[in-house]
């Protein structure tokens, strides 16, 4: 692929924007000469403004979603993609979101503009496990636990049932959930069906990737021994890193 076109499908531009950057001499090699828009080069070896490029098509990204934000394109009031750099949104293909987060939940969310990824880590097939950090409005009763692990839970205005879940209790209004299918609301929707309501909803977890101490509205990109995590899927992976406690969102 053409030096041109790499940095337009990497969001540094239009062609002619591109194309202009490559006149004025900002694109250069490693070594410091200038590149031609039909150049053929190592992407580790080019440099814009003598910064190195951006990630190559592929990327997977690790964001802590805030509560307030929402998982879309298109949605009104803030969205997660604006806690991106602004190129990044102009990649092609587009980044997109692995499954989402509602906008008054928290925690780990992965992008990727790998459609591929994106499909392997949502497929049912799969049953990635997502492990979530509940708050409660009012104390546990006590059998959660066996009603979400019995496999038989039926959620209002649904005909199947829901797939056993994992409930750790860790204080009378807090727990810890894991999920193996992404229904919508599911762990809101299961507390209310045993009568409770969530007033926080933070995923720690995805397979075996922890959120761990990324802040609020903070993104890093994954590296291959990251992905191999994700899809690490042991309860022994579960009870890894301590992670940030869910937060009310106002």
């Amino acid at each position: 692929m053409s030096l041109l076109r790499t940095l337009a499908n990497l969001g540094y531009g239009s062609r002619r924007e591109v194309q202009a950057l490559i006149t004025a001499g900002r694109v250069r090699d490693a070594g410091g000469r200038a590149l031609r828009a039909d150049a053929e080069v190592a992407h580790a070896e080019v440099r814009v403004d003598g910064q190195a490029l951006d990630p190559a098509q592929g990327l997977v990204l690790m964001l802590h979603k805030p509560c307030g934000v929402t998982c879309s394109h298109d949605d009104a009031g803030p969205l997660v993609y604006a806690l991106l750099p602004p190129r990044y949104l102009l990649r092609k293909p587009a980044l997109s979101s692995i499954g989402r987060l509602d906008r008054d939940s928290s925690g780990l969310l992965l992008l990727t503009d790998d459609g591929a990824l994106l499909q392997r880590i949502n497929s049912p097939r799969r049953h990635v496990p997502k492990t979530y950090r509940v708050t409660l409005a009012t104390d546990l009763r006590g059998d959660e636990a066996m009603l979400f692990a019995s496999g038989t839970l039926l959620l209002k205005g649904e005909t199947a049932p829901l797939r056993p879940a994992w409930l750790e209790v860790v204080a009378p209004r807090q727990a810890l959930l894991t999920l193996r299918e992404g229904r919508y609301h599911q762990a809101r929707r299961m507390f209310a069906a045993a009568g409770n309501h969530v007033v926080a909803l933070h995923r720690e977890r995805v397979g075996g990737l922890p959120l761990g101490d990324l802040a609020p509205g903070a993104w890093r990109p994954l590296d291959a021994t990251d992905l191999a995590r994700v899809f690490a899927d042991s309860q022994d992976t579960m009870a890894a890193a301590p992670v940030p406690s869910a937060r009310t969102c106002a």
